[in-house]
């Protein structure tokens, strides 16, 4: 397969050097922004697919009816934020 370009982007030659100074060792720049395209890429499409997933939810809940009051789920994640803080401090006694 071809290799393909992306095109030239201007950038504030701080950020320049601020991305520079992060390189790893044998990195090259042209690796760097590959990667930083590739990771933005891969959150788009997660970001998404989970608002896809999100909605789909939503539109089979008020169709069949079947869901969860947003008191009782937001409850449930107090409470289990209550535990979660109890057995934290319970650790660092013992």
């Amino acid at each position: 397969m071809k290799s393909a370009t992306l095109p030239a982007v201007r950038v504030d030659p701080q950020l320049r050097e601020q991305v520079e100074r992060l390189l790893r060792d044998n990195e090259t720049l042209s690796e760097f922004v590959e990667a930083s395209v590739r990771d933005s890429v891969n959150r788009r499409l997660a970001q998404t697919e989970f608002v896809a997933r999100g909605l789909a939810s939503l539109e089979r809940a008020l169709k069949t009816g079947d869901f969860v009051p947003a008191e009782t789920a937001i409850q449930g994640l107090k409470d289990k934020l209550a535990k979660a803080k109890q057995t934290a401090a319970r650790r660092k006694k013992g």
